[in-house]
């Protein structure tokens, strides 16, 4: 059953729409028959906003629990999005990060999300991504974090595999993470090959073999397209975006994360 949102988040969701590029969805045939764990690059805010307005099918994303407690956001907001901004106008970005708490809430409370926690929470989290597989949705993760993989993606924290073998222990099945590339500078994502978990594998092989295949997907994905700017992990100045062509890429890969 599809939930009940608010005015103000329908309000919200359609201007974005209204103004936000449409995103073409390229591989659709490739994704399963099932319930699935989608798994793709952050790209900023771009990731969560263009997977909430083109992605198939019925799918839930996890998002940072901060954004949805109001209490919560100014602080997670200014040093997620804003805190390497020069010095000089981060006294803008601390009050910019109250003005949008309100709204984060209500965006946050009312779309396809997931709250994520890193703390005592995080086991609903994974209660609640299951209860989403087994009523027949998906789940898209967007996994990166601060070391750098390459000119095209951070290297992924891989904690969320364990989604799958919860589910398996639940349910008796192996569910499939499915890599997806976004590149708003095309206005596409791409979607590749699943990878089915294997339960008889230990998890601890099964977290970096996933997380590998997934990284080398993406990355092989990203470089098979076009020449295009790649939209980073981290909020930094458009001049540093690197090129997704290595040999174009930026010599101080760091930048990308």
């Amino acid at each position: 059953m599809e939930k009940s949102t608010s005015l103000l988040y329908r309000t919200i969701r359609g201007l974005v729409k209204l103004f936000y590029p449409k995103i073409e969805v390229v591989g659709a045939e490739k994704l399963p028959d099932e319930p699935f764990i989608v798994v793709g690059n952050h790209c900023q805010m771009n990731g969560p906003i263009a997977c909430e307005l083109y992605f198939p099918g019925s799918r839930y994303i996890w998002c940072a629990g901060q954004m949805m407690h109001l209490k919560e956001v100014p602080a997670y907001a200014f040093q997620d999005f804003w805190s390497k901004k020069p010095k000089r106008i981060r006294w803008f970005y601390r009050f910019l990060s109250y003005i949008i708490a309100p709204f984060s809430v209500c965006v946050f409370n009312n779309a396809h999300t997931i709250p994520v926690y890193r703390d005592a929470r995080l086991m609903t989290t994974f209660r609640t991504s299951i209860e989403k597989l087994e009523q027949g949705s998906s789940l898209i993760i967007f996994p990166e974090h601060d070391k750098p993989y390459n000119n095209i993606i951070c290297e992924f924290q891989d904690k969320f595999i364990d989604i799958a073998r919860l589910h398996y222990k639940k349910t008796g099945k192996e569910a499939c993470f499915v890599p997806l590339y976004l590149a708003p500078d095309l206005r596409q994502m791409h979607i590749g090959e699943a990878i089915r978990f294997n339960a008889d594998a230990p998890i601890k092989e099964e977290r970096q073999r996933i997380c590998s295949r997934l990284m080398a997907e993406i990355t092989s994905m990203a470089y098979s397209l076009p020449e295009h700017k790649v939209v980073p992990y981290n909020n930094v100045p458009k001049r540093l975006y690197l090129s997704n062509i290595p040999g174009e890429a930026n010599e101080n890969e760091t930048t990308c994360c």
